[in-house]
């Protein structure tokens, strides 16, 4: 299987080029590929597929095989390589997902696409602006957004039982407990965030099937309309992940979330597929 590794801030997904290969079992693929010991080594795995509706199609899984509705970084990672690969010469591309069709607008330099700005839709709260839960022995407040997938955003001034900053914050014990609780059926993705002023936040994210990442876009996406539904930020911040920062801005009158930021080539190769049955 020829495959393409990709990163949006340390975002990192192996991409394969679906319009040219075809990847049998792709759940158990995805796994495979995903360990960082035994296979290729990213956040999970992403086919670019022809679309009906679209200039492609995004079908994205987790490291652990489940399905993923979208990615923000992911998706604009699948921009850069349609542009760059010659899949299509238009600099206003749309791409379907599970979570419906997205907008991008490539920003090209040099004759490659540096960074996607991506229309992340509009997003949907799915609890009171600060909801009350029990999880472990602790009692939180979070805001429910969904930006096509389920986020829990948690501000950390609200949280004192995680300590006073994200370095301190114990993610691989918490994030879990979130990502399983009675309260989300589906699952859910988690955002811990500190707040430095209108217009600069900082998150560090626990994803539901990949654990902590570097960095999450449809998060950082949720943050951003947790901030505003909170007063906390303006309708436009910078978002300071791990990997990295993405610029986001809530157009209120639309009702529509717009990200920008990189997306990175890192290497490209072959690899054998053990039998997936």
């Amino acid at each position: 299987m020829k495959f393409t590794k990709m990163q949006g801030i340390g975002n990192d997904y192996v991409y394969v080029n679906c319009f040219e290969e075809t990847v049998e079992n792709p759940e158990k693929a995805a796994v495979f590929v995903s360990n960082r010991n035994f296979g290729i080594g990213s956040d999970g795995l992403i086919l670019i597929q022809p679309s009906e509706k679209a200039d492609c199609r995004m079908d994205m899984y987790n490291l652990d095989g489940s399905r993923g509705a979208m990615c923000g970084n992911g998706i604009r990672c699948v921009g850069k390589y349609v542009y760059d690969h010659g899949i299509t010469d238009k600099t206003e591309i749309d791409v379907e997902t599970l979570s419906g069709i997205r907008h991008l607008s490539l920003h090209v330099k040099d004759g490659r696409v540096e960074s996607v700005t991506v229309d992340m839709g509009s997003p949907e709260q799915t609890s009171q602006v600060s909801e009350q839960i029990l999880v472990g022995d602790s009692e939180f407040q979070f805001t429910g957004v969904s930006m096509g997938n389920p986020h829990a955003v948690v501000f950390l001034d609200e949280a004192e039982s995680l300590g006073n900053s994200l370095e301190q914050l114990d993610i691989e014990a918490i994030g879990p407990l979130f990502e399983h609780h009675e309260r989300f059926p589906d699952r859910t993705n988690t955002e811990f965030v500190e707040v430095l002023d209108e217009g600069h936040v900082r998150m560090r994210v626990w994803e539901r099937g990949s654990g902590e990442t570097l960095a999450c876009g449809t998060g950082a996406c949720a943050v951003l309309a947790a901030c505003v539904l909170n007063g906390r930020t303006g309708n436009e911040a910078q978002v300071e992940l791990p990997g990295g920062t993405l610029s986001i801005r809530w157009d209120r009158e639309k009702n529509r979330i717009y990200m920008t930021g990189p997306a990175v080539e890192v290497y490209h190769g072959e690899i054998d597929i053990p039998d997936m049955e």
